[in-house]
């Protein structure tokens, strides 16, 4: 299967999940609706129960009969399990299953999801024995590039185990560090308090001074992961828009408008937000006196996004069923409201 083909095979998945999660209200119909669909975008043969098995018997010490929902053979070899549950409940507490069926097979890989969420685990830690932290987590409703990525070596055609394991472990690690690093941006701790007041502040590291450091810390990071995104943005869009003559669109009233710079900014942003969901080419925008239309394929009917700069704030609208309006400084600020603007353009395709 071709990168491109399995990139639309998930991100149609992607929105089958949004589209279906609110309905589903038992395991049952979670994995007919969504978690076989999920591998079959993988290519695997669903159908095929020599490759995509059901109830795979997995006995477990002294119990048998001991069933794991699917597994999976390739090669005449087993080599995943997956252990299912309903949408509606968190995976938290159910790896413990998974870790007693991973023990008694050979399989390398094993899967724990509930058709939104993907947990990917194998034995880094110890051989034959599943780690308790996956490698590789996958909401298929907040879709990365990195993680399409990953998940294409999980794909049949693709499905290479020492490729895989190569890289499991960066991948633990680095999303290990991630998800630390986001809850002391969110809520520092006084390890941490102490540590970063080691290196900027001078004074006695009391109990008082600790605890009126951590929002200073939190308030920070989060300028800094800004600044950073902006600094990015702001480079791509000195190398990527120009404006043309041809490019200034009069408005329908036939009063006189004036494009700005500022407004140019904020489209070549969307235009960024939205590179990997539709060409680049299909991304118009509409000027007129009260506000910045961005759309799609230059139909006003499918306008996405409405940008708004006034005397006392900037805000954008979107195009969704609430209307939602968000406030921004800069046209890269918008950026942050990126998964928001995806959803709303993947609708209007």
């Amino acid at each position: 299967m071709e990168k491109e083909q399995f990139i639309s095979n998930i991100k149609n998945i992607s929105k089958r999940v949004e589209q279906l999660k609110e309905s589903l209200t038992t395991e049952e119909s979670t994995k007919t609706s969504l978690i076989m669909p999920f591998f079959q975008a993988l290519g695997y043969d669903i159908f095929n129960p020599m490759e995509f098995i059901p109830e795979y018997i997995a006995d477990v010490g002294i119990k048998k009969g001991e069933k794991v929902d699917y597994a999976i053979i390739l090669d005449d070899s087993l080599q995943i399990l997956i252990e299912a549950k309903s949408i509606n409940e968190s995976l938290t507490k159910h790896d413990s299953q998974l870790f007693r069926y991973f023990g008694t097979t050979n399989a390398k890989f094993s899967i724990l999801t509930n058709g939104e969420e993907y947990r990917f685990f194998t034995d880094l830690d110890q051989p034959n024995k599943m780690d308790t932290t996956p490698f590789l987590t996958v909401n298929l409703t907040k879709l990365r590039d990195a993680q399409i990525t990953e998940l294409f070596k999980f794909s049949k055609d693709n499905f290479n185990v020492d490729n895989i394991t190569s890289t499991a472990s960066e991948l633990k690690y680095v999303n290990e560090v991630k998800q630390y690093l986001s809850n002391e941006q969110e809520h520092p701790s006084i390890d941490f308090t102490k540590y970063i007041m080691s290196a900027v502040y001078e004074g006695r590291k009391t109990e008082s001074a600790v605890e009126d450091f951590k929002p200073i810390i939190a308030k920070a990071i989060t300028q800094f992961i800004n600044e950073k995104v902006n600094d990015k943005l702001s480079s791509a869009l000195k190398t990527s828009v120009s404006i043309t003559e041809e490019d200034k669109t009069p408005d329908p009233t036939g009063n006189e408008v004036e494009t700005t710079s500022a407004e140019i900014e904020s489209y070549a942003t969307v235009k960024i937000i939205l590179k990997d969901i539709v060409e680049g080419s299909r991304i118009n925008y509409r000027d007129n006196l009260s506000y910045f239309n961005v759309l799609l394929d230059d139909n006003i009917r499918k306008w996405i996004v409405r940008v708004y700069f006034t005397n006392t704030h900037n805000f954008i609208e979107l195009n969704d069923e609430q209307s939602t309006k968000l406030d921004f400084i800069n046209p890269t600020d918008i950026y942050q409201y990126a998964d928001q603007i995806k959803k709303v353009a993947e609708n209007k395709l």
